[in-house]
């Protein structure tokens, strides 16, 4: 190598470093001015405790981290646990109690279950079928979204759905590109929320939300009302919500050109095998016990443990413990323990119970609106839950009362204060905190997405899940009798 050739590399070297440096120092700029912004407002707020605050503070911070750097998201979610510990905000117990939520040991079981699924060659199986029939990938996409939204009728839980699901879309992520598999792991937990809706059995807070509308009004949604409602929202919701992933994550070079598959790779059908056999039917008794969980009262956390403890039977299970074990990914379980820590904060700090006043204020003001506005309020409201209480059911919780309550202020039609209130509920795709389906494939090894990619579909999605909700209330649930 020459003289002027070596200068010429150590040139080219330092104009990259000056440019990492400087794009670097922007960032890290931008990320400070974002929470003093944060901490500037939050001081001036008169309604919250010191304890509030701190984790109203650490909560925004963990948002914006997770989603403007690159710093592990795990790694972020504990160390502002930490940080609000430090500050006196909340007791130890908050990270060593954060291990002992539901979430957990039902990811700890599905983490399981999939290996199990993986294993038995049932995943295989249901990716080659899959694929056999696939003209390309496109057509991959659409029947992963069909299969996925019919479970709604079956599994009462989209953290359930997204544990099935997993297994599966890491099958079939062995035919895409690496760029194609975020694809998919975005696309199949987003897919499960926005087909939430089509039944009444699709979300707890579904059920919360019309236990509260008997209790205080007598009057109730039947199983059959709902889906004449919620299915073609739902149906509307899925399919919008596909074509908009696909637009804004396909890779580009992949949109214009019509991606076949090379068929050298598809076996002949094969009849199922003893182990296939056994595993299919410890899944068909998973999916009775969490659709019957309102007779046996365990729990889908408690029965998913039951499921990965029989598929890790001794002699006569699937796969061993230690399979089982490595299967977990505990990176992933670190975070989720943390992120939903800084979720329950804000219950117990009194940061939720603050939001839920100063809604009942602000509702006040729209006593005497337009049906419009009033529809449009609910939708706004609901929708944007998602943004400051992480749960579904603590939505369900705080916000069906209130908005029951404003209802009876304006003579309205309970059942359909209810129902809206819950479809807008229902959407959480904002931040991978914001839902256990988001959770379960984010920062997962073999099938994961960015919170920048996220967000990016929120911004595009939220907006037309409102106006969906709109559309259809002055349209097709006002033909079906649903009226405020």
């Amino acid at each position: 190598m020459t003289t002027r050739s070596i200068r010429h590399e150590h040139e080219k070297n330092q104009n990259n470093f000056a440019i990492f440096v400087t794009g670097f120092s922007t960032r890290l700029l931008v990320v400070v001015a974002i929470h003093v912004t944060f901490l500037a407002l939050i001081v001036m707020i008169d309604g919250l405790n010191y304890s509030a605050k701190v984790s109203l503070f650490a909560f925004l911070s963990a948002m914006t981290l997770w989603i403007a750097t690159k710093v592990p998201a795990g790694y972020v979610a504990i160390s502002l646990i930490v940080f609000i510990i430090l500050m006196k905000a909340a007791d130890p117990e908050l990270l060593y109690h954060s291990f002992g939520e539901k979430v957990i040991w039902l990811m700890l079981g599905a983490f399981i279950i999939g290996e199990a699924v993986k294993e038995s060659g049932l995943a295989d199986r249901f990716g080659q079928s899959m694929m056999n029939r696939a003209k390309d990938k496109h057509f991959v996409i659409r029947s992963l979204t069909y299969v996925l939204c019919l479970s709604a009728f079956f599994i009462p839980s989209t953290s359930g759905r997204a544990a099935l699901s997993m297994p599966i879309v890491k099958q079939l992520g062995s035919y895409f590109s690496t760029k194609e598999r975020e694809v998919l792991a975005i696309l199949a937990p987003v897919i499960i929320l926005m087909s939430t809706s089509a039944s009444l059995i699709g979300a707890g807070s579904h059920l919360i939300g019309v236990g509260f509308l008997e209790t205080t009004t007598d009057e109730s949604i039947s199983f059959v009302q709902w889906l004449i409602w919620g299915v073609p929202f739902a149906a509307v919701a899925s399919f919008f919500t596909m074509y908009i992933t696909k637009m804004l994550l396909w890779p580009k070079e992949q949109s214009t050109q019509r991606t076949t598959f090379n068929k050298d790779f598809i076996r002949t059908k094969q009849s199922m095998s003893k182990i296939e056999k056994k595993t299919m039917g410890i899944i068909i008794a998973l999916i009775i016990s969490w659709m019957t969980e309102s007779f046996h009262e365990y729990d889908i956390a408690f029965v998913t443990m039951i499921g990965a403890i029989l598929f890790m039977l001794p002699k006569y299970g699937v796969i061993g413990w230690k399979q089982g074990v490595k299967s977990v990914s505990w990176n992933l379980i670190l975070f989720v323990a943390a992120a939903t820590a800084l979720g329950k904060v804000l219950v117990d700090s009194g940061v939720v119970k603050w939001i839920e006043k100063e809604l009942i204020g602000a509702l006040h003001l729209f006593t005497d609106a337009s049906e419009f506005l009033i529809i449009v309020l609910i939708v706004l409201v609901t929708v944007t839950s998602h943004l400051y209480i992480t749960s579904h059911t603590t939505r369900a919780i705080v916000f069906i009362p209130s908005l029951l309550l404003f209802g009876q202020m304006i003579d309205a039609n309970p059942v359909a204060v209810v129902f809206i209130s819950l479809i807008g509920i229902n959407y959480c795709v904002t931040f991978p905190v914001s839902s256990k389906a988001l959770l379960l494939f984010y920062e997962e090894d073999d099938s994961r997405y960015k919170a920048r990619n996220l967000l990016k579909i929120s911004l595009v999605l939220m907006p037309l899940y409102m106006l969906a909700i709109i559309m259809f209330y002055f349209t097709y649930w006002k033909w079906t009798g649903l009226s405020i």
